[in-house]
């Protein structure tokens, strides 16, 4: 079920980078990293605030940074759903554009308050995951 999509690793480092979100997931939540809005546009291009901000409310691709410790298991049992995990740390997957808990944590290194100097988390149940994105998740379009 992981298939990673093959893409260069700098722009998913650029889209996800590493940082410490400060959370550990309880229960069924799943944490989940957004991808990180660009301030330019693959030809250079400076992107205004606008559309920095529709991106940022609009992405719905992300990628699993942890799972709580009853995700993806029966809730009186506690034991594994029959047909598994739908999504593993480091697998990339949609989820909905309302209903989750989410939060900026500074990128180290970054002194600015631009957009790009900041990771963005989600905090989602299991069951809200929409699916895994098995192509490039930097191609998959927010909004138009």
């Amino acid at each position: 079920m992981s298939a990673q999509p093959k893409i260069d690793p700098s722009r998913l480092i650029a889209a996800f980078p590493e940082v410490d979100p400060g959370l550990v997931p309880f229960g069924e939540r799943v944490l989940i990293q957004l991808r990180t809005p660009k301030s330019r546009s693959e030809g250079g291009i400076i992107l205004t605030e606008e559309v920095k901000e529709t991106e940022k409310w609009n992405v719905q691709v992300g990628k699993v940074v942890a799972l709580g410790p009853t995700a993806f298991k029966n809730r009186d049992t506690l034991e594994s759903w029959p047909e598994g995990a739908w999504c593993q740390v480091g697998d990339f997957v949609r989820i909905p554009k309302y209903g989750a808990d989410r939060w900026f944590v500074p990128i180290p290194g970054k002194r600015s308050i631009d957009q790009e100097d900041f990771a963005l988390f989600v905090l989602i149940k299991d069951l809200e995951i929409g699916g895994q994105v098995v192509c490039d998740p930097l191609s998959v379009i927010a909004f138009i």
